[in-house]
């Protein structure tokens, strides 16, 4: 008997044809007699609709009712999930984020998880019942407030929770069939990955792939929990994510990932002194801006620089009103924004023993008369930015400089 938990997303619940098809599947996997925990979002759309309210009330809502107000739609989806189970002769039990003992701190909209208890989940599972709970949720320590874990934070909700009932695995339910080598819309050639180590799904997460949430895979890495990114549509299998394996290095790129959610914050001719850049970035992290890439260039005569970063394209405006007010005390001329570029990058551990990759990658670029603005690179990634409007051609022309339609299905 194995302890399986479930994660469905929006579409997979997106309509009570959907709910009822999701039981199905939940009850065909406790017929086989394991154990199973599901979590559940909010139905298609509902989150986008909640907000919408919310906007129409404040053009500024404050964030403890947004989180009161978002959390909603997970346990409305919580509810009907274990009604339908039970509609089809197996007890099944919902549950909040409270409810399931998922804590977290006190930063409302973005909480993160710090532990949880899981009692009331193991105890409801030894009493025989499916486990429903509502995702995207937890609760303040001391459960004074409801907080919910960001965009996506239905993933993360189900590996934490498989990982403090040890779960045998955590199944990942959504619209597409797997990890794929790139986004099949652009590339139509590309190809579903049988598996693929925490660490190249982590950077594709968080380069762009919508696949799973950043942070959920960051989880299953820190804790081993082996995680199968499945289609709720069909019975395929899956993309399973699990720790690097020795076969895995015989791929040099796994995938190419993309993200239009990209925009470029320059602050022109800043003091070059020690310094600077710490109070600069320390007052964009205070702000709870997330910063990803970073260039410095220094001017000739060595007195001042030009310090560019990306931020997501939904900070932007927030991020240039902060960075203008510090820029304006640190002594710099000024402080340009542009939105209209993207990022791509290439993945692969396989980066860690091959050399000439980055090579590879600029050279593509070039020959189809794609300019770079700026790059970055891990040990197993190289990202570049671009203009927008190269996206779709970087995409298609690295996925086959790189062979992944043939090196898929590792």
């Amino acid at each position: 008997m194995a302890l399986i938990v479930q994660k469905y997303g929006g579409t997979s619940v997106g309509t009570i044809e959907r709910i009822k098809a999701v039981a199905d599947r939940v009850v065909d996997t406790a017929k086989n007699g394991d154990q199973v925990v599901v979590v559940v979002s909010a139905m298609s759309g509902e989150t986008d609709k909640l907000i919408g309210l919310a906007q129409k009330i404040s053009a500024s809502p404050n964030e403890r009712e947004m989180d009161m107000l978002l959390s909603s739609g997970e346990r409305v989806t919580s509810a009907l999930t274990a009604m339908a189970v039970e509609a089809l002769g197996y007890r099944a039990r919902s549950m909040t984020g409270r409810q399931a003992g998922i804590i977290t701190d006190t930063v409302h909209t973005k909480a993160r998880i710090e532990r949880i208890s899981g009692e009331r989940i193991r105890k409801a599972l030894h009493e025989g019942y499916v486990v429903v709970i509502a995702g995207f949720q937890g609760v303040t320590e001391g459960e004074t407030d409801v907080t919910t874990l960001g965009r996506g934070g239905s993933d993360l909700s189900a590996v934490a929770v498989a990982a403090a009932i040890n779960a045998d695995i955590c199944e990942i339910y959504t619209d597409v069939d797997g990890v794929y080598t790139t986004d099949p819309n652009i590339v139509p050639e590309a190809r579903k990955l049988r598996k693929i180590s925490y660490e190249e799904m982590l950077e594709l997460a968080s380069l762009g792939a919508k696949v799973l949430q950043t942070r959920s895979v960051e989880f299953a890495m820190k804790y081993n929990v082996p995680v199968v990114v499945r289609s709720s549509f069909n019975n395929n299998p899956g993309t399973l994510v699990v720790q690097e394996e020795k076969d895995m290095e015989n791929v040099v790129v796994s995938g190419v990932a993309y993200d239009k959610n990209q925009a470029k914050i320059t602050i022109v001719d800043v003091p070059d002194k020690p310094g600077i850049a710490a109070k600069l970035f320390d007052v964009i992290a205070s702000s709870n801006i997330v910063v990803d890439m970073i260039v410095q260039n220094v001017s000739s005569d060595g007195k001042s620089a030009d310090i560019s970063f990306t931020v997501p394209k939904t900070d932007s405006k927030r991020a240039v009103e902060v960075t203008g007010k510090i820029a304006a005390e640190l002594g710099a001329k000024r402080v340009d924004l542009r939105e209209d570029i993207s990022k791509v990058s290439i993945v692969g551990v396989g980066m860690r023993t091959h050399s000439g990759v980055a090579s590879k990658m600029f050279q593509t670029l070039a020959s189809h008369g794609i300019n770079i603005v700026m790059i970055s690179t891990s040990e197993i990634k190289v990202s570049c930015v671009i203009d927008l409007k190269f996206t779709e051609l970087a995409v298609r022309v690295l996925h086959a400089a790189f062979g992944l339609a043939e090196a898929a299905g590792v």
